[in-house]
């Protein structure tokens, strides 16, 4: 079964708090990887490798990047590699590799500790690992992302959003940890150049002789109008059982 990564740009994402909370995020990813994500059969992970919103990250990564001799970006923030090397040390191609790393202990001491001791674990044969990462970067009109008040309540006029992408085999990331951590700051310095090339012209660059293809995608109105009628419905339902339970309560 193929598996993807899908790595975004778009300024969302969760945060995390200090050195220490970092630490347990990423452990109890590395646990839901194999408590639910390989016994269900999941397919897909997105990361937002950002780790925050950028106006709050941008200072931050700059500051980091001057301290650490890399370049300075203004349209995305450096990545934290920490949730890729979790991904790819347990669902990556070359995780027979990172069987040697300390993480490697940690995560046989989770999975046999676990209360699902009997999830299935990754059969390292079945090439049922991560095999594409999709790298997505999306630019906003005149640099104003969309937030989550504007898609809920649509409050902000109807706008063209530009996603691009590109596909990288799982295989082309190293399972070094610092050679792993160069290849996504070098996607993310890509990034700020494409973005700043597209803010400049109104066009993602090309890259080399091959042309870039796009279409575009319009949103089904009657379909969003049918799901949120569903779902309003959902609730108002659910609200109704609700306090039918409570009345008998009380």
């Amino acid at each position: 079964m193929a598996r993807d990564v899908h790595i975004n740009s778009c300024h969302i994402a969760a945060t995390f708090r200090g050195k220490a909370k970092r630490e347990v995020s990423l452990e109890e990813l590395r646990e839901h990887i194999h408590q639910y994500y390989i016994p269900l059969g999941r397919q897909f992970m997105v990361l937002f490798p950002e780790g925050g919103f950028l106006h709050k990250r941008r200072e931050i990564s700059q500051r980091f990047a001057e301290k650490n001799n890399l370049p300075k970006l203004e349209y995305v923030s450096l990545p934290r590699a920490g949730a890729l090397k979790v991904i790819m040390e347990e669902v990556g191609p070359h995780r027979e590799q990172a069987g040697t790393s300390k993480s490697d202990n940690k995560k046989e001491n989770n999975v046999n500790n676990s209360k699902h001791s009997n999830s299935k674990i990754l059969d390292t044969n079945s090439g049922d690992s991560i095999e594409w990462i999709l790298d997505v970067t999306i630019a906003y009109p005149d640099r104003i992302p969309l937030h989550l008040i504007d898609v809920v309540c649509g409050f902000r006029e109807a706008c063209s959003t530009h996603i691009h992408y590109r596909l990288y085999p799982s295989t082309e990331v190293p399972s070094d940890p610092e050679a792993m951590t160069n290849w996504l700051y070098d996607r993310f310095i890509e990034k700020d150049k494409m973005l700043e090339e597209f803010y400049r012209t109104g066009q993602f660059p090309s890259k080399g002789n091959v042309p870039s293809v796009s279409r575009t995608v319009r949103q089904d109105n009657v379909r969003y109008l049918i799901l949120h009628l569903f779902f309003m419905a959902s609730t108002f339902m659910q609200y109704k059982v609700l306090c039918a339970l409570l009345s008998f309560i009380w």
